[in-house]
């Protein structure tokens, strides 16, 4: 018993003391607290409440800024009232789902939050998805409403939805008799609803990088997973803040969730552009950016003169998550923008699981980073036992955000109560988590285990590579090598050659990890969320004459 007050007192010691750190902890008066009080108490932590919580206390303060302007936070609470009550009209409510296939525009922000306060299950559709991975998800998850923008009719129109409703238009005269969001919105009733009885669930899906998409249901986070974010990125009330990375992934909605509690201001742009990354910033004077790596890359692929022109002083907080760092992007960064870059670790099921901060990354380029507040990480073997400290093993970990299984079924390994990340790894004495690779990705070469991974940091780190990705194949004198895949920067060219990376990688790692074979790319095939497509290499390379094959001791 006294344990457990102990621990409670602790926790709720570094709660306040990370909330106060971030400017969460404001003194309001008494009338506004219990509004909201009431207010959360009613509509949850989610879009609906964490909204509306804003809206009571800052309701003049700009919200959102996107291509079309700006946002009050009443605004936005209003727009999202009328929504409501116009989608509830066309038959949605609670424990119904609306799926949403939007770019990062107020039209994810509105229908998001409307959703939440009908009680409705919010789907996140990947701007990416082909066709047949589409209809796949929404036969399977079966929303009653999709909302999606004009870019996307041609892909939907044999979505399985009894309504679709554009979220941004770009030619009004090709519309058809699709409503938008704007005309249900316009001149209706923005009054406040009566709360759900139930509360809706994010559904965010997974990559679909190894084939279809799963939906990962996430109830609404508590204060915990903010103060586990919040002690090691450190975020401050009332900033502005770039959201870059694609609202439907983890990552990005993570940030729309952090703004809710902080009260920051989102700007947003539809589409990732480097140079156009570089202006928003600026121009919006933005204190911290949410990004994918790949972001980091295209930005430091800019002529020199490009990104001179631009001044990024007020940029405090970058935040990268969605795949690894490769090689030494981290610490290329920050030479060049300063030592403000914060990655993180985890997966669509898990959430978080490690933060590397600056100084992790200055000297340890590699690294996942630390498990956060109230985050467990632990490295098991195949039978479930924890491994020495140094040993790779598989990565479980626990946290207040764990999803609750795959919407069709399914679930991923729990062993006392940790998750299966679904990667392989290690803790060093000084507790930074290493990500080796895939737990399926592991090939074995001439007895000996290559995780592509490992291959493919050291190829990053050639100064003419500008992106690279590995997968196996079969070998006929060793079972299984690496195939890479190569993108040269501009200057490089033909200079490059395959035995040049090969031998690269031989000065650098064992003689068994060079590869087989060097297939050069003008790109790599990525999805909306940046992670390379790996399915769709496999073939690539397999009608060119077989390389020399290297002799390995």
């Amino acid at each position: 018993m006294l344990q457990k007050l102990t621990t409670g007192v602790t926790a709720a010691g570094t709660s306040l003391k990370v909330l106060g750190r971030a400017g969460v902890i404001r003194p309001y008066s008494p009338l506004t607290l219990a509004r909201l009080a009431r207010t959360l108490r009613q509509w949850g932590t989610g879009p609906a409440g964490g909204f509306a919580s804003l809206a009571l206390r800052m309701p003049e303060r700009v919200g959102l800024v996107d291509e079309l302007g700006e946002l009050t936070f009443g605004e936005l609470h209003a727009r999202s009232n009328a929504l409501a009550h116009a989608l509830r009209e066309r038959g949605v409510g609670e424990g119904d789902a609306v799926a949403l296939m939007c770019r990062n525009h107020r039209g994810f922000i509105d229908a998001s939050i409307a959703v939440a306060k009908l009680g409705a299950d919010l789907i996140l559709l990947n701007t990416a998805f082909a066709g047949p991975q589409l209809v796949e998800v929404l036969e399977r998850d079966r929303p009653t409403v999709l909302v999606h923008d004009q870019e996307f009719t041609a892909l939907v129109e044999e979505a399985p939805v009894g309504l679709r409703v554009l979220a941004w238009v770009d030619d009004d005269a090709a519309r058809g008799d699709l409503p938008t969001l704007e005309s249900l919105i316009e001149g209706r009733d923005g009054t406040d609803l009566g709360a759900p009885a139930h509360h809706g669930r994010i559904v965010i899906l997974t990559s679909g990088t190894t084939g279809t998409p799963k939906g990962a249901p996430r109830s609404e986070a508590g204060v915990e997973a903010a103060v586990s974010l919040l002690g090691s990125i450190p975020l401050r009330h009332g900033w502005r803040t770039h959201v870059a990375a694609p609202l439907f992934h983890t990552w990005g909605f993570a940030h729309l969730a952090l703004a809710m509690l902080l009260g920051s201001t989102v700007v947003l742009r539809r589409r990732f552009d480097p140079e156009d990354f570089l202006r928003t910033v600026q121009d919006a004077r933005c204190e911290s950016a949410a990004v994918i790596p790949v972001m980091l890359q295209r930005v430091l692929a800019l002529p020199a003169e490009t990104l001179d022109r631009h001044d990024l002083r007020t940029l405090q907080v970058v935040a990268s998550s969605g795949s690894a760092l490769p090689g030494d992007l981290a610490t290329t960064w920050m030479d060049r923008f300063g030592d403000h870059l914060y990655s993180t670790y985890g997966s669509t099921e898990v959430a978080y699981a490690a933060v590397a901060s600056p100084a992790d990354l200055r000297g340890n380029p590699g690294t996942a980073g630390r498990p956060p507040y109230a985050t467990v990480v632990r490295i098991l073997d195949d039978d479930g036992r924890e491994v020495p400290t140094g040993t790779a093993g598989r990565i479980f970990v626990g946290n207040g955000l764990l999803f609750e299984g795959y919407t069709g079924g399914g679930h991923k390994e729990v062993v006392d109560g940790l998750m299966s990340s679904g990667d392989v790894g290690r803790l060093d004495d000084d507790g930074l988590l290493f990500i080796e690779g895939r737990d399926d990705e592991m090939i074995v070469s001439g007895g000996e285990n290559v995780f592509p991974k490992e291959v493919e940091d050291c190829l990053a780190r050639h100064d003419a590579v500008t992106e690279v990705a590995a997968i196996g194949v079969d070998d006929e004198d060793f079972g299984t090598r690496l195939r890479a895949f190569v993108v040269r920067t501009a200057d490089a060219g033909d200079d490059l050659g395959e035995d040049d990376l090969k031998d690269w990688v031989r000065q650098n790692l064992a003689r068994y990890k060079v590869p087989r074979e060097i297939v050069f790319l003008d790109e790599l095939p990525r999805n909306a969320t940046g992670k390379v497509l790996k399915r769709d290499l496999v073939h690539h390379g397999e009608d060119e004459p077989a390389a020399d094959r290297d002799e390995q001791a």
